[in-house]
């Protein structure tokens, strides 16, 4: 009431007759004007939230952070957990696979043990093989992560799920990289544990590593990559064709190679990680 009719009456008379001290009033307002403030900069929080949800539907309130800052906004994760929550904002819920091996031909020992964390480039590498559901038929993605950063250094896709694609993927390995002295993991797949696939990396020098049977976290930086991709592409996007499913695959890579940070990486993408650690 003293601050509607402050502009009509004297302020002296208005506390007194109001009972409170002047210097009382004086800190309420700078409180009124601070929570004013301090509700616009959630307005403008809640807009470039919004925005960064709609390209990235997938951040969850941590993310968002990085992102916001990104934007040059520093914010507490409290709060924007609370702004996420106060918009209805949730970020889409990776769905989890079941896998079920083949009778293996050819098996190597494990020489990973989970033990993820390479020191230099090109020293662990994981590979895997993940269908793609489009219309009544399956798309197949070969992939090949550099575990150290990873990036994905070489894919392949195909609409059969054989020897082929693997070695085709491995070729395209081989051409980017030295792969001598490297250790590439995979699962117990028909097609790792093939012949032509093992005397491939004896011709090439890189030494063979299997997941147990049926166990897929042994191979779990790879498989996370695919949740990854299906989650922020594949399950929020409709195509209308094939080639428009594999420009999609092909721009997704691109990004999460050159674009999307990671928490293991001190908030940096791959790229710049193996840059960042050359210099």
């Amino acid at each position: 009431m003293i601050h509607d009719l402050r502009k009509a009456y004297p302020l002296s008379w208005l506390v007194r007759i109001a009972e409170v001290n002047r210097q009382g009033y004086y800190k309420w307002r700078k409180k009124c004007n601070q929570t004013s403030s301090r509700q616009q900069e959630n307005q403008v929080l809640k807009k470039h939230i919004v925005a960064i949800h709609k390209s990235r539907p997938y951040y969850g309130y941590f993310r968002m952070v990085i992102a916001l800052r990104h934007k040059g906004y520093t914010v507490n994760h409290k709060r924007v957990y609370r702004l996420m929550k106060e918009l209805g904002i949730q970020a889409v819920i990776r769905k989890k696979r079941r896998r079920f091996g083949k009778e293996p031909s050819l098996v190597q020992p494990n020489r990973l043990e989970r033990n993820f964390k390479a020191t230099a480039p090109n020293q662990k590498l994981a590979t895997d093989i993940t269908y793609i559901r489009f219309n009544q038929q399956h798309i197949y993605l070969s992939a090949i992560q550099d575990l150290f950063h990873n990036e994905i250094v070489a894919y392949q896709l195909s609409e059969r799920n054989d020897v082929k694609l693997v070695l085709d993927t491995i070729n395209q390995l081989t051409k980017k990289v030295d792969e001598t002295e490297t250790i590439i993991h995979s699962d117990q797949g028909f097609q790792y544990t093939s012949t032509s696939y093992n005397k491939r990396l004896e011709e090439l020098g890189l030494s063979g590593s299997h997941s147990r049977k049926g166990n897929c976290l042994d191979n779990a930086c790879i498989e996370s990559f695919f949740s990854h991709l299906k989650t922020e592409m594949l399950y929020i996007t409709q195509y209308k064709s094939i080639e428009a499913l594999y420009q999609a695959i092909d721009k997704y890579i691109a990004f999460y190679n050159n674009e999307r940070f990671q928490k293991r990486l001190n908030n940096l993408t791959p790229i710049q990680y193996r840059e960042k650690m050359a210099v």
